[in-house]
């Protein structure tokens, strides 16, 4: 147990921060600038040159393979990883390191996107000569359009900005948010063209909760735990029996086969009844008919949709005989 520990108060904290109100006026500034920036872009931006890096990503045999320096970097790190999420194959490699060695891992087929605000990027530029001599082609990302860089590229993209949102116009700011943009606009464009759907988008996250949802049968997380009651039992060990389960619910069978279910909407229901006796009422007198079943091998994700669009939290499931294997809660 940690002892003497001082508890914040958030209220006072404000008259020990030295800002003094022109911060929310600086990033008020730098929000509303860099928005501008995206939508100056989006209005100005050269439409031949992106579709023909998109028909070079999109026809690309190998990988798209991203390098840039610093902060154009850590930016073409995202671009990648997204890249190669929704169907393009694509990874990062550090210039630097590409120029000690690494450039073995490109090959001719390999599409390569340079990026450099300024185009005269020395790590990057060294890149350029080996790359020609692979036979690659070089998409470049950069705000020098007449630069070194954009006149070895076969598409140049360009980083439309006037300023960074730095106060010193020196720190990458506007020009990083704009890299990505541009990025993700590709992602987004190569996306369309295959045609990339959430089931496709769950093959690449099989670990988020999307995956699990279009890619997880109903067997793999139903419950088996079944309470079963005949249609002749006592009212009275129903109760118990639903007590005692852990969903609450009472499957009503016969021979083997499903004649309908209890669950606590159905007892309250039936106690609201006119002629209403505990003690002469059985399991076939309150129980619901046709209850909403679904396959065992059914998705994940349909019969959450099934589920919310008949306004249910529970779920039968049933083997390819129709016999109740199962039961699936759903909570959102």
């Amino acid at each position: 147990m940690i002892k003497n520990q001082q508890t914040v108060d958030i209220r006072n904290f404000y008259d020990e921060v030295p800002f003094d109100g022109d911060v929310l006026d600086s990033i008020q500034k730098t929000l509303q600038q860099q928005g501008e920036t995206l939508l100056s872009l989006a209005a100005e931006f050269n439409k031949s040159q992106y579709l023909l890096a998109l028909s070079l990503m999109f026809q690309c045999k190998g990988h798209v393979i991203i390098c840039g320096m610093g902060k154009s970097g850590h930016v073409g790190r995202k671009i990648s990883a997204t890249l190669a999420s929704t169907g393009t194959p694509s990874f990062f490699v550090h210039p630097a390191e590409a120029f000690h060695g690494d450039l073995g891992m490109i090959t001719g087929d390999d599409v390569v996107i340079l990026i450099s605000n300024s185009g005269e990027t020395d790590e990057i530029l060294k890149l350029i000569p080996s790359l020609k001599h692979f036979g690659n082609r070089i998409i470049a990302i950069t705000g020098g359009v007449q630069s070194t860089l954009a006149k070895n590229a076969d598409a140049v993209l360009e980083i439309r900005m006037q300023s960074e949102s730095c106060p010193n116009n020196l720190a990458p700011t506007t020009s990083t948010t704009l890299t990505m943009a541009i990025g993700d606009a590709l992602a987004s464009a190569l996306m369309n063209k295959r045609h990339f759907m959430p089931n496709d988008f769950a093959r690449f996250h099989p670990g988020g909760s999307l995956g699990r949802r279009l890619l997880t049968r109903l067997k793999d997380v139903m419950s088996s735990r079944l309470t079963q009651m005949a249609p002749e039992s006592s009212l009275k060990d129903v109760i118990v029996g639903m007590t005692q389960d852990q969903h609450g619910i009472a499957l009503v069978m016969d021979k083997g086969s499903l004649m309908g279910v209890i669950t606590d909407g159905d007892l309250r229901r039936a106690m609201l009844r006119q002629d209403f006796d505990l003690n002469t009422f059985k399991a076939k007198d309150i129980m619901s008919h046709n209850p909403i079943t679904a396959s065992q091998h059914s998705m994940l994700n349909d019969a959450e949709d099934l589920m919310r669009e008949r306004q249910i939290k529970q779920l039968l499931v049933v083997d390819d005989t129709n016999t109740p294997v199962g039961i699936v809660n759903f909570f959102n």
